[in-house]
């Protein structure tokens, strides 16, 4: 497998950059992906370097390199401190987590992350998960369903599409995404498709893959295993993952609340880098269109 095919890193040098690299540090990348940016970190590391690049999708290993330096590790970054620990690991000096779905997942159809085309309706990161997309929408409630399509999906009118679900699995169970498509028509608005489209699928495969609860549990296991001065670094895609990772860097918690000690001085695990997202360059957009929505923030852990 050609490794560009696979994905495009983004923010490829500036990821790299923002973990300022030490040769013979140790450091982790949580989404392994086409490893695009392992490779990267690896340039920078010298002999005593260390990198372990976690990826629970078994197509990611025909991606490896041939690298000493280099531990592949068959697993959700959710595990992350325990997988770590495991191998002997017990802090870092760095981590950067580029979240979201790669290049590949959306081109190869078979695996049902795209509207365009027909496949099953799977979604699963993880291929040997036993929960996939047409599980959710067939057999959810519309209750969890219309769940699903506010809090993942952020869409304006959930239980219609919840409704809508309803009346077409009644027919017939819906196993393909040219089929889920079909059924949800009657709801989707004409001039805002694809942006409808692309909620809806997002929505599903968060809840298909528990990608909100599994990034929560990476960012606060990033605390335990970063050593003092260590630096995270994060690319997300959507505002549910970004306002995530922004209230966990200001505040080390989801909440984003900031708690003061007695003199009225903030208490917080990290040192924010980047007041403002750093995002993508015009010519990175250009070569790169599905970096658009890419927004990286960089913390020192105190």
């Amino acid at each position: 497998m050609e490794n560009q095919v696979y994905h495009i890193p983004v923010l490829l040098e500036t990821a790299v950059e923002q973990l300022d690299i030490r040769p013979e540090g140790t450091y982790v990348d949580l989404t392994f992906g086409g490893g695009g940016h392992s490779r990267r970190i690896l340039q920078e590391l010298g002999d005593e370097g260390r990198l372990y690049s976690f990826d629970q999708d078994r197509d990611t290993l025909a991606n490896c390199p041939d690298d000493a330096r280099f531990h592949y590790v068959a697993s959700n970054f959710r595990f992350l401190r325990g997988a770590l620990r495991w191998r002997g690991v017990t802090e870092v000096d760095g981590i950067l987590a580029d979240l979201g779905v790669s290049s590949h997942h959306f081109d190869e159809l078979g695996r049902g992350f795209s509207f365009r085309g027909e496949a099953p309706l799977d979604m699963r990161m993880n291929q040997r998960g036993r929960l996939t997309a047409a599980d959710v929408v067939n057999d959810y409630s519309a209750e969890e369903l219309t769940r699903i399509f506010r809090d993942w999906g952020e869409l304006d009118t959930p239980w219609k599409i919840a409704s809508c679900l309803e009346r077409a699995r009644a027919a017939g169970r819906i196993t393909t995404t040219a089929g889920l498509v079909e059924a949800v028509r009657p709801c989707t608005p004409k001039k805002e498709e694809a942006k409808f489209l692309t909620k809806l699928f997002q929505a599903l495969r968060i809840e298909v893959n528990g990608e909100m609860e599994a990034l929560k549990m990476a960012l606060e296991q990033s605390l335990k295993v970063l050593k003092p001065g260590g630096r995270l670094v994060v690319i997300a895609y959507h505002s549910l993952e970004d306002r995530l990772v922004k209230n966990f860097l200001r505040s080390g918690n989801f909440r984003g609340e900031v708690v003061k000690d007695f003199y009225g001085r903030v208490e917080t695990p990290f040192e924010v880098v980047t007041r403002k997202a750093i995002v993508p360059s015009a010519e990175e957009l250009e070569r790169n269109p599905r970096s658009r929505s890419a927004k990286m923030r960089v913390a020192v852990k105190r």
